[in-house]
């Protein structure tokens, strides 16, 4: 097992989620190291990302552990493997924060994408001018590179949503986000009208919660909810103003999975959303 320098995200949450499965076992580090015949040094270091382990390690450490879900097992030992050379997120690495690329790792691996937002308009979705005028507004102030860095890198992650295999996405919006005109009127409007347009991709889903449902769950939130291969492995990204903030335990998990349920229900259905936005977007 050799030692490895910044761990991605992938390698981080496999790390996680085999120190929880050694936790639901009762096993000390040290209890979990003599199993092995090791010593506890290299434990810690597999649960702390700094050290890379194999597929077939995983599978050892998850039979000592009893862990009774081989579906689980599989999809921790497909984490394993080396950090590949050449994604598109690496050209960003030290020129971006690293939230931002790891962002762009959950939603590329990502088996389904749930949003939900009540001002911002969802990423994945927005034109580069909307996209500038955002950023361009942030405080501090950007540099007109660092502006640019950001826009560039967000029309990137839109790939996932209409490459060969496009992710299934659903985005909730509350309607006062689409009534907010960043970069002026006719950037709204052509920002509504790729947003309308969007929803008639097979892939993609788009929910408006208007005024006229009143008080809803999950108001002033902003969510992304990543699908793993199984519930276990599912992520949830939120902005806050130090950045983006990832959650992975199993409780927040189902927490927010409730949420996002109950804030589709306050939703149009997906036809009446979209002519919605198309009636936004003819008043700007």
């Amino acid at each position: 097992m050799a030692a490895r320098n910044a761990p991605t995200g992938r390698h981080r949450r496999l790390a996680t989620e085999l120190r929880r499965m050694r936790e639901q076992a009762g096993l000390s580090v040290q209890e979990a190291a003599s199993l092995l015949g090791a010593d506890r040094t290299m434990i810690s270091n597999i649960e702390a990302g700094r050290t890379g382990i194999s597929d077939e390690r995983v599978r050892q450490l998850a039979c000592h552990y009893g862990c009774p879900e081989p579906a689980l097992v599989d999809a921790l030992a497909g984490l394993t493997g080396p950090r590949r050379a050449g994604q598109w997120w690496d050209e960003y690495r030290g020129r971006l924060p690293d939230g931002h690329l790891e962002v762009s790792e959950v939603e590329h691996y990502a088996t389904r994408i749930r949003t939900a937002q009540t001002v911002h308009l969802p990423g994945l979705l927005q034109t580069e001018e909307h996209a500038r005028a955002i950023f361009e507004l942030t405080v501090p102030k950007l540099s007109r590179l660092d502006v640019e860095l950001r826009t560039a890198h967000r029309l990137r992650r839109q790939a996932i949503l209409t490459g060969e295999h496009p992710t299934p996405y659903v985005g909730i919006i509350h309607e006062a986000a689409l009534r907010l005109q960043f970069g002026g009127p006719d950037v709204a409007r052509k920002q509504l009208t790729h947003l309308a347009d969007s929803a008639d991709h097979d892939n993609v889903t788009l929910l408006v919660i208007p005024f006229s449902a009143g008080a809803f769950h999950g108001a002033g939130q902003s969510v992304l909810y990543a699908e793993g291969a199984l519930p276990q492995l599912d992520t949830v990204q939120l902005d806050t103003a130090l950045g983006a903030h990832f959650v992975d335990a199993p409780i927040p998990l189902a927490n927010y999975r409730s949420l996002l349920d109950l804030m589709e229900r306050s939703a149009l259905p997906p036809k009446e959303s979209q002519e919605l936005i198309r009636s936004i977007a003819r008043e700007c």
